[in-house]
């Protein structure tokens, strides 16, 4: 006998049955046969008599169901009121009965529907299997001489029935099953066999099918309810079988005379081993681990889908019969006792398994019951425990990963923190974010663990995750920052709509000032005046040009959102710029990216008149251009070139405009006070002067000349007051600061035109000798003009 590799258990709880005084009797040698049914059990006596017994085992109705013979079938006809009874007495042919229990007669007794003599080729054979369909339509009855009856008819309504003897052999029968379903075929079994026959259905009246030249020995035949198939018992395995022929087998070596199915389980009978001994050798070698006692009948109930025995006993005394019914199952001993099996509890089960560190059967067991999902995860969360402390790390992750639903994250991460295995984590951190449990501390806690292995690839898969937001986002951008993933942070600052943080990501974090313009000017007018106006004088320090742009086309009115990515001009790391790769995530139709196209849509539709609204600049409110001045300070080109821009818009309210005038005006004579450089100084000089030339300049005389005596500009000033028609004053402010050859030019100019400059040119000439040196001819010219004129009034 090979060894097995059953485990063995004790998942069983064995109780004898105290039978009462009016049964017992009836359990002893008077039983000829036994079955279940509608809560109740049926008892055949070999007097012709049944007996109804109770859950409490006390006869509840007894009545005379045969005048001859020992009943030795009987079958209670799915859970319905009708029972078969078969009697024989090998004289006469053996006589099958149909009763309704609930239709009384006037003795009493229950009212027999319809009688039936069982025909047999050769009457002195006994009845060795017996077998009714569910509606009792048809009946099957086999002999020892291999011979199988067929009843057919309305034995309910005892509208006749017929008789056909269906199958003859040379072997007795040892078992007949009946299968339902589109076709109902008949299972027989003989000692050298295994066959099928169609009894209803198409292929009715073909000749029964070989399944196997192996047969079984007496009750060791049963049908398994739950699965359908049929159990065959013998020496070396259990076997099952179904229409087409043999299916599943499993090992469990020893002879057998029964075999049952209960719940789960298949119970066997097996009786001691022909030749051995108790000082047999071989023995803890060759036997099975059912047999508790070497030598005796064993009872053994075994799971064939998991491989364990759930119980297994020596018998005392030999099994006379086994049934099933109030949820437990039942054995009768030849000496007229019996003993109750009734399983233990899920629970009870797993203790016992814990005990002996079996969690994988145990998760076995529990997914076969089905039981809730929570109460597996505790099976898991254990088995975890178990693995862990053995050190097997990896393995108990998978388990807590199972349990994660139910399991206290705490329990599982302090674990792993513990022991640095930071690849566990993560692995748990992930999952926690997957089943959406995570908290800003796991995010937390999986970045930085990102960060620990600088693992970048794990980074960009876990906030590129399509669906749903897994994680807190303020948490997952700010440890992006901290820990350097500065294209991460932007990327998802990007997608969920953060423009704000984008820019703050590109600029303070990157530094990537010429990407941070690129962004700002793909966002909407409202977002894009905000970041601009933030970083403005660092993004004009960094990248004066393009920044100047974008103010001059914000503040003109022309901003619109751009569709396509300028390359910057500063070199970067890859080759693709973040701000390319931020692009994909805006809306669709900022989604070019410097190809000089926009990308197309999944759906392209043709275009409307709607659509090439987009193309006009979106209307904003222009702020007032005094709002940007501030942003350019330390960069005097850039503002010029803003201003200049500016003061050739069209329709400039007038506050806007003094001040655009008033602001360029100061620049140019700001810039050229700072060139050293004679011709460049005049070349700015002459911007100024061509901007307050002509009439209704918008710059107010008093800054003209404020501003033109801060910077030493008297062009300015002299132009100012000419336009005003304030002459002397333009002469009074030569000699006010002692500039001769200017008063002479303006003496020049002027005088024709005021006599009165004449004498004031005389009394500025005489104030000092130097000046008298300076004026030189000129006064001779004066003297003459102001004696041809005679004396000013």
């Amino acid at each position: 006998m090979a060894l097995t590799s059953w485990k063995a258990f004790n998942f069983i709880d064995v109780s004898p049955v105290k039978l009462p005084e009016d049964s017992s009797s009836i359990f002893n040698s008077d039983l000829s046969s036994i079955c279940t049914g509608s809560a109740n059990l049926f008892v055949g006596t070999t007097d012709g008599f049944v007996h109804i017994v109770s859950s409490a085992f006390r006869v509840v109705r007894s009545f005379k169901a045969h005048d001859t013979g020992s009943i030795t079938h009987m079958r209670q006809i799915n859970d319905t009121a009708l029972l078969v009874t078969v009697a024989e007495d090998l004289s006469n042919e053996p006589v099958l009965k149909v009763w309704a229990l609930d239709t009384e007669k006037k003795d009493g007794g229950p009212r027999c529907l319809s009688t039936v003599s069982v025909q047999n080729a050769r009457r002195q054979f006994p009845i060795s299997a017996f077998a009714a369909v569910d509606d009792l339509s048809q009946v099957a009855v086999g002999f020892a001489n291999g011979s199988v009856t067929i009843i057919r008819g309305d034995l309910i309504h005892d509208r006749g029935a017929r008789q056909r003897i269906v199958f003859e052999s040379e072997e007795p029968i040892t078992g007949l099953e009946t299968q339902t379903g589109a076709i109902t075929t008949l299972y027989i079994s003989t000692t050298s066999r295994i066959l099928t026959l169609v009894i209803a259905g198409r292929g009715q009246g073909q000749p029964a099918r070989v399944l196997e030249d192996t047969g079984c020995g007496l009750g060791c035949m049963t049908l398994d309810k739950e699965s359908g198939d049929i159990l065959i018992a013998r020496e070396e395995a259990i076997f099952t079988y179904g229409p087409r022929g043999r299916g599943a087998s499993y090992a469990f070596e020893g002879p057998k005379t029964s075999i049952d199915a209960f719940r789960d389980y298949v119970a066997l009978v097996c009786p001691p081993k022909a030749g051995t001994s108790k000082s047999d050798p071989l023995r803890k070698y060759t036997a099975s681990p059912a047999e508790d006692i070497f030598g005796t009948t064993t009872f053994t109930l075994l799971d064939t889908d998991l491989k364990f025995i759930a119980h297994s006993e020596a018998l005392v005394s030999p099994m006379k019969r086994i049934f099933m019914e109030w949820g437990d199952l039942f054995l009768l001993t030849t000496d007229g006792k019996v003993f109750r099996y009734r399983e233990k509890t899920l629970q009870q089960k797993l203790e016992i398994l814990y005990e002996r560190n079996l969690y994988i059967l145990a998760i076995n067991l529990a997914q076969k019951i089905g039981i809730d999902p929570l109460q597996q995860n505790a099976i898991y969360r254990k088995y975890g425990d178990f693995l862990y402390q053995r050190g097997d790390y990896d393995t108990a992750m998978q388990q807590y990963l199972r349990a994660i639903d139910n399991t206290e994250p705490s329990q599982v991460i302090r674990k792993y923190l513990d022991t640095q295995r930071i690849h566990n984590l993560i692995e748990y951190l992930e999952e926690l974010h997957d089943h959406g449990r995570a908290t800003v501390d796991h995010t937390t806690l999986l970045l930085n663990c990102y960060a620990k292995l600088k693992d970048t690839s794990k980074l960009d898969s876990f906030i590129k995750a399509p669906g749903e937001l897994k994680f807190d986002l303020e948490t997952a951008i700010a440890m992006c920052r901290q820990g350097g993933y500065y294209e991460q942070a932007a990327y998802l600052a990007t997608k969920h709509g953060e423009n704000d943080m984008v820019v703050d990501i590109l600029i303070e974090d990157s530094k990537k000032y010429a990407e941070a313009v690129e962004y700002i000017w793909r966002l909407d007018p409202g977002v894009a005046y905000h970041n601009l106006m933030k970083y403005a004088r660092v993004l004009l320090t960094h990248c004066p040009e393009r920044t100047a742009e974008l103010f001059k086309v914000y503040y003109s009115g022309q901003y619109r959102p751009r569709t396509e990515v300028e390359q910057p001009e500063e070199p970067q790391e890859q080759t693709t710029s973040t701000v390319q790769s931020l692009a994909a995530l805006l809306p669709l139709r900022y989604m070019n990216v410097g190809t000089g196209t926009q990308a197309p849509a999944e759906n392209p539709e043709p275009a409307t008149n709607e659509d090439k609204v987009e193309d006009a600049p979106p209307d904003y409110d222009i702020p007032k251009p005094r709002t940007a001045f501030s942003a350019f300070v330390d960069h005097p080109k850039e503002f010029i070139d803003f201003l200049e821009t500016l003061v050739q818009q069209p329709d400039l309210k007038q506050d806007a405009k003094v001040d655009l005038f008033t602001t360029l005006f100061e620049m140019y004579l700001d810039t050229a006070k700072g060139k050293k450089d004679a011709g460049e100084r005049q070349e700015w000089e002459t911007k100024a002067k061509k901007l307050i030339e002509g009439k209704d300049i918008p710059i107010s005389t008093s800054n003209v000349l404020l501003l033109s005596d801060l910077s030493d500009f008297r062009e300015g000033s002299t132009l100012v007051r000419e336009q005003e028609g304030l002459r002397l004053d333009i002469f009074r402010s030569f000699t006010s600061a002692k500039d001769t050859q200017g008063a002479i030019k303006a003496l020049r100019r002027y005088g024709p035109d005021e006599p009165q400059l004449y004498v004031d040119a005389l009394t500025y000439f005489a104030s000092s000798p130097k000046i008298l040196e300076e004026a030189g001819d000129e006064l001779d010219t004066v003297l003459q003009r102001i004696n041809q004129d005679g004396p000013f009034r």
